[in-house]
């Protein structure tokens, strides 16, 4: 075999299941000096090494980045160099003879250190002088499915009594998991043997007791709480990036960062706090741990204010009450009615659309506002004042005099488009009963001819149907006759109103959402709030206002545009969800 294998070119793949594995275990140092050693034995020479920090039980499996590689023939390989069958694949089967046939395509030899994978190929029709593909196999395929399929068992058995023991002891109250913020875990002997348990952290445990004592005492807001921790030196942990392909290599960190709103609400909501577990491994039941919590349960529900109430009896089980969720938090819409306008104006900070949601008071009530906190910048604005703020530049919006006789003609042409589809819609029908009519008659003269029973009662249901499309039809241009014309002149004087109370469309709409698309018409691009409480005659500059429209005191000289009425359809460049366009005016 060694001289069948000299002077050839190689790629070699390296692959541990997890980091853990692949910093204490097979590392892939000791894989590669395998390899190393086997290909110098052989006088292989290796082009490439590819390591994989990867479970091979995947549908995706991660070898093949490094089969790709072989099929490339710019990369001239002849060999693929594994340390054995389960460091290929633990997929079973399946996975092995997929992977291993693309290398057979590619004319690429999968070896192994340990030579399970034989090179020979026997042809059974070789006396005969013939080959055929089906003709020709492995002696060792029967033994490399066995290998396949053994590796994939002993991942299953691995990862059962792993993940089963590990389910099992959480759900006898240890702790099997990484370590929440406040507490460290550590080893202790119990009647189960050497578990893990989780014990207060020094640095972090009093940050998390000090926001349940101050939010039990009632005397700061939660921001003001928020404020008040981060000035204690609350920072979150540190945590290490390291790469997807190579967790042996550490690329930065992350972390380190203070608290937030959002952080003080989900440490406040961990039951794991009065030492009580409730997770996917306990079966969403509290279960009470081996440890003890940080604070004590009255606390934890004083903290909560009723949002959450833990209970424990008599026998020492414990219980978890959750207040459901109001029915506007259960049905968040992107597009929602009670906040219309949340992604029409953009936030002066970051100039990204509002959000919109009711926060609750200390006594229950909500209190509805248009909100946006990316970044590292918080802005809340009552829903009353911001939309007082959207109706007082409405009521100073007015429609410029050089495009009002634009207007109108554009009004003109509109209703003459009308007019003209409504008769060629009634032509549509008249031929359309016409047709109908020559059906029935066609249908008429057949069954004269006709002596078969089951044939003519057929004919018959056929008729009956289209004399009911015809009734229909009939019934539907009728309707459309009863109905008056629309006049020219009334809708003409519609239009002189609305512009010249261009207010009244805007804000008189019983439509929320209308009334917030007739609002993005005004401009050909979103507006920031800051600018529409603006006073100043150069608003135009600022919230991108078309030059259509002009505000009560600005000058008209000022507001001429580009010849003819239709201005820029407003684009918002994915920031609002309500897609605005200039429809017909009725």
């Amino acid at each position: 075999m060694q001289g069948q294998l000299e002077n050839l070119n190689a790629v070699a793949a390296i692959r541990v299941s997890t980091d853990k594995q692949g910093r204490d275990g097979d590392s892939p140092e000791a894989q590669r000096e395998q390899i190393v050693r086997f290909a110098e034995s052989k006088g292989i020479t290796i082009k490439k090494f590819f390591v994989f920090f990867e479970s091979a039980f995947k549908e995706e499996q991660p070898m093949q980045e490094a089969i790709d590689y072989c099929k490339n023939k710019k990369n001239d390989t002849q060999l693929f160099i594994i340390k054995s069958i389960d460091r290929f694949t633990r997929g079973g089967s399946y996975s092995y003879d997929h992977l291993k046939m693309q290398l057979d395509k590619s004319n690429v030899r999968l070896i192994d250190i340990y030579g399970i994978i034989s090179s020979q190929k026997v042809n059974t029709l070789e006396h005969l002088g013939f080959e055929y593909k089906w003709s020709v196999y492995s002696p060792t395929q029967k033994s490399e499915i066995l290998e396949a399929e053994r590796a994939k068992d002993e991942m299953r058995d691995i990862m059962s009594r792993m993940i089963g023991a590990e389910i099992r002891y959480t759900q006898m109250g240890y702790w099997m998991r990484r370590q929440p913020y406040g507490y460290d875990s550590t080893s202790i002997e119990t009647p189960n043997g050497k578990r893990r348990i989780l014990v207060a952290n020094p640095n972090e445990a009093q940050f998390i007791i000090k926001m349940f004592d101050l939010r039990c005492h009632s005397t700061l807001s939660d921001n003001q709480i928020v404020e008040e921790i981060n000035r204690l030196g609350y920072k979150t942990r540190i945590d290490v990036i390291r790469d997807k392909k190579d967790p042996s290599k550490i690329l930065g960190e992350k972390g380190g960062v203070e608290l937030d709103l959002k952080g003080l609400l989900r440490h406040l909501e961990n039951p794991i706090y009065v030492g009580i577990n409730c997770e996917k491994w306990t079966g969403d039941k509290p279960i009470k741990c081996k440890f003890k919590g940080l604070v004590s349960i009255e606390t934890f529900n004083q903290a909560n204010r009723g949002k959450i109430i833990i209970s424990e009896d008599p026998t020492g089980e414990v219980s978890i009450y959750r207040r459901p969720l109001p029915e506007f938090q259960k049905n968040k819409k992107v597009i929602n009615p009670d906040y219309p306008y949340k992604k029409v104006v953009l936030c002066p900070t970051c100039r990204k659309p509002f959000s919109g949601s009711a926060a609750r008071g200390k006594l229950g009530k909500y209190y509805p506002a248009y909100h946006c906190s990316r970044g590292d910048h918080y802005l809340r604005i009552p829903k009353e004042e911001f939309e007082a703020v959207i109706e007082n530049f409405i009521k100073r919006v007015q429609v410029s005099p050089s495009y009002v006789d634009a207007l109108e003609k554009a009004v003109m042409a509109e209703w003459e488009k009308r007019q003209a589809a409504m008769m060629q819609d009634g032509q549509a029908i008249d031929k359309r009963i016409e047709s109908l009519k020559t059906q029935v008659k066609v249908l008429v003269d057949k069954i004269k001819v006709l002596s078969s029973e089951v044939a003519i009662k057929y004919m018959e249901e056929d008729i009956m149907k289209l004399q009911a499309d015809i009734a229909e039809l009939e019934q539907q241009k009728l309707e459309e006759k009863k109905e008056e014309p629309t006049d020219l002149k009334v809708i003409m004087a519609y239009v002189k109103y609305f512009v010249k109370h261009l207010d009244y469309l805007l804000l008189k709409q019983i439509d929320p959402l209308k009334k917030a698309n007739f609002f993005g018409v005004l401009f050909n691009m979103a507006p920031v709030y800051s600018d529409l409480t603006c006073e100043t005659p150069e608003i135009r500059k600022i919230t991108g206002l078309s030059e259509v429209f002009k505000l009560a005191f600005e000058d008209e000289g000022n507001m001429e545009g580009p010849v003819g009425f239709e201005p820029t359809t407003p684009c918002l460049k994915g920031r609002c969800s309500n897609r605005l366009s200039y429809g017909p005016i009725a």
